[in-house]
C-alpha cells in the first residue's frame, strides 16, 4: 500500500466535530488545495471516510485518534526512561522491522508502533488486518540473558500483562491459550513472539501485540472467527472508557509489560501460573483441540509451570504445547 505522507499529516488536522478549510490546511503545509484533495483520496485506502463540502472544507465521518509521541511520553510517565518508543505511519510489519533492529544492536525496551501494517502477522502466519486508527499494533524488543529454551511461557506472561492493562482500563479481558486476548469468547487481540539468539543465550525477543480498538462491522464479518473491540465492550458504560484512547491504552500496556517482564527476568512462568489461570477463559470448560493428529474434545484443567496447557481426554491428562494445537470452545459448554 502506497500512501502519501501528506495524507497522514492532513488527517491529523481533521475532526469529526467540525469542517476544516482546505485552503487553511494547504497554507499551513505550503502546498496547493488540489494537493490536499489528492492526499485525502488516499483516506479510502486506509478505511477512513472524509466528508467534503464546497466552501466549508473537510470533516471526518467518525472520530480518529492518531498516535503522537509527545502525548505518549506524557502518558508513560516514569516508565518512559525504560523505553525507546518509535512511531511510524506505514510499515510492512513492526515485528519484522524490530527483528532487523535487534540484529543491529537495538537496546532492550525499543518499541515500534505503527498506524498501518501492510504485512502484519498473527500466529501461524495469519494476516493481522485493521483500518487506520481502528486498532493498536506495536512490537517491543526485550533482551534476555538466557536462551530461548528457557523462556517457556513467555507468550502467556505477555498475555497476563496485556489482560491486566485492559482490565485496569475497564475492559473485562481474559486469555485464550496460548496467545489470544478475548472477551466473552470473542477475540480482542493477540500476541506474536519471535526470538533470535544462541541456544544458551542471550536471546532477543520481539513481542508483537495487536488490540482491536474500534473496528467496523464489515471488518468483523471478514474474519473467520468471532471478534470484538474495545468500543463494543465498553459501549454501555456510563462514561467513555479510557481504553478507547490509544495513547492511554498503549502507555498502560507498555508499563504493564515492563513490570511483568522484569519479574519474568528474575524467575519463570511458574511465578505467573496462578495469575494466568485466573484469567483463563476456558478453565474447566470442554474445548475442541485441533492437534496434528486430528481434532478431539477435551476439558481444560490446568497449565504447567512451563506454560503447557493441561487437558483431560478420556480420563487421561495430556500436556499441549503451542506448536501442536489450536483451541476453539465447544458451543454451549460451561
Amino acid at each position: 500500500m502506497i500512501v502519501r505522507p501528506l495524507t497522514f499529516a492532513v488527517l491529523r488536522e481533521l475532526s469529526d466535530a467540525h469542517f476544516t478549510s482546505g485552503a487553511e490546511i494547504a497554507a499551513r503545509h505550503g502546498v496547493s488545495r488540489s494537493a490536499i484533495s489528492d492526499a485525502l483520496k488516499d483516506a479510502d485506502k486506509l478505511g477512513v471516510q472524509v466528508f467534503s463540502l464546497t466552501k466549508r472544507g473537510y470533516r471526518l465521518a467518525e472520530p480518529l485518534e492518531l498516535l503522537d509521541i509527545a502525548k505518549l511520553r506524557k502518558a508513560l510517565g516514569t516508565h518512559q526512561a525504560r523505553l525507546d518508543v518509535q512511531l511510524v505511519d506505514v510499515i510492512d510489519s513492526t515485528n519484522t522491522a524490530l527483528m532487523n533492529q535487534a540484529l543491529l544492536g537495538a537496546a532492550s525496551g525499543t518499541c515500534l508502533a505503527a498506524e498501518v501494517q501492510t504485512a502484519g502477522r498473527g500466529r501461524r502466519g495469519r494476516a493481522w488486518q485493521s483500518a487506520l486508527g481502528a486498532s493498536l499494533t506495536f512490537s517491543l524488543l526485550w533482551r534476555f540473558e538466557r536462551g530461548a529454551a528457557d523462556l517457556g511461557g513467555l507468550s502467556l506472561v505477555v498475555g497476563v500483562a496485556v489482560a491486566q492493562a485492559l482490565r485496569a482500563l475497564g475492559v473485562d479481558a481474559q486469555l485464550k491459550w496460548p496467545n489470544d486476548i478475548v472477551v466473552r469468547d470473542k477475540k480482542l487481540g493477540g500476541v506474536l513472539i519471535e526470538t533470535q539468539g544462541d541456544m544458551l543465550g542471550p536471546t532477543a525477543a520481539v513481542i508483537g501485540v495487536g488490540i482491536n480498538v474500534r473496528v467496523s462491522d464489515d471488518f468483523k464479518a471478514s474474519i473467520d472467527q468471532a471478534v470484538t473491540d474495545i468500543a463494543a465492550e465498553t459501549r454501555d458504560t456510563a462514561v467513555p472508557s479510557p481504553a478507547l484512547s490509544r495513547h492511554t491504552l498503549l502507555a498502560r500496556v507498555l508499563t504493564e509489560l515492563v513490570d511483568v517482564l522484569d519479574e519474568f527476568q528474575r524467575g519463570s512462568f511458574a511465578v505467573f501460573r496462578d495469575r494466568w489461570r485466573a484469567l483463563n477463559a476456558h478453565e474447566g470448560r470442554t474445548v475442541d483441540v485441533h492437534a496434528t493428529e486430528g481434532v478431539y474434545s477435551a476439558r481444560v484443567i490446568d497449565v504447567s509451570t512451563a506454560g503447557a496447557l493441561i487437558v483431560e481426554r478420556a480420563g487421561a491428562r495430556v500436556a499441549l504445547t503451542a506448536a501442536e494445537i489450536s483451541i476453539r470452545p465447544v458451543v454451549g459448554s460451561a
